[in-house]
C-alpha cells in the first residue's frame, strides 16, 4: 500500500488498482488534454486522450468519494453526458487574457465533478484568474495555487485524503499539504 503524503513516478492507472474502494475523500486532478503537447511518456493525442479517460473516469470514481478535474476541452461535455455522466460541473472563470481571443477560446472552463461534499458548502463557480508568475516547471499549462486551494477548502476538511493521480506541476499536491491533509 503507499505512504500518505508522498509522490509516486508511475503509471496512474497501475498505482490506481492498489488503492482500496473510496480511499481517498477528493481525487483533483488535470489530465492530458489530448492536444498535442510534448510529454515523454505520453502521447497526447485526442485518440489517446478518450482511452485514458475511458479507464481513468471509472477507477477515479472508484477510490474516491469526489473526482473533479478540468473537461480538457468544452467540445467534449456532449461525450462526458454520452458515456460519464458527471453528477454537476463547476465553472472555473480564468479571466480574460486582456485582449479579444480567437473564436473558440473560453475565459472559462468546465470541471467534470463526480460525487458530491459531505456536509461543505460549495458553489458551482469560482473565478480564479492568473495574474502570478507560476514559472513553467516543466508543465505546459499549470494550475495557479489558487485554483487547487479553492477546490480543496471546499470539497473537504482537514485530515481528509486527497489524490492527485497526474501531480503536472505539484499544485494539488502542494496545497493538500498546506491545508492539513494527508
Amino acid at each position: 500500500m503507499f505512504k500518505l503524503n508522498d509522490l509516486y513516478l508511475m503509471d496512474c492507472m497501475e498505482g490506481m488498482k492498489q488503492i482500496p474502494d473510496k480511499y481517498f475523500q477528493l481525487l483533483l486532478c488535470d489530465p492530458p488534454y489530448g492536444v498535442n503537447l510534448k510529454y515523454s511518456e505520453y502521447e497526447d493525442t485526442e485518440e489517446n486522450w478518450y482511452e485514458l479517460m475511458n479507464v481513468f473516469i471509472p477507477e477515479a470514481q472508484r477510490v474516491a468519494e469526489m473526482v473533479i478535474f478540468p473537461s480538457c476541452q468544452i467540445k467534449r461535455l456532449g461525450w462526458f453526458y454520452e458515456n460519464y455522466p458527471p453528477h454537476w460541473l463547476i465553472a472555473w472563470h480564468k479571466g480574460s487574457p486582456g485582449h479579444n481571443g480567437y473564436v473558440g477560446f473560453n475565459d472559462w472552463e468546465p470541471l467534470i465533478v463526480y460525487g458530491k461534499t459531505k456536509g461543505l458548502c460549495m458553489h458551482d463557480h469560482f473565478t480564479i484568474v492568473n495574474t502570478e508568475k507560476m514559472g513553467n516547471y516543466g508543465h505546459p499549462c499549470p494550475k495557479p495555487i489558487a485554483w487547487a486551494e479553492w477546490i480543496i477548502h471546499r470539497a473537504t476538511k482537514k485530515g481528509d485524503r486527497v489524490l492527485d493521480t497526474f501531480a503536472g506541476s505539484g499544485t494539488t499536491l502542494s496545497e493538500a499539504s498546506l491545508a492539513g491533509h494527508e
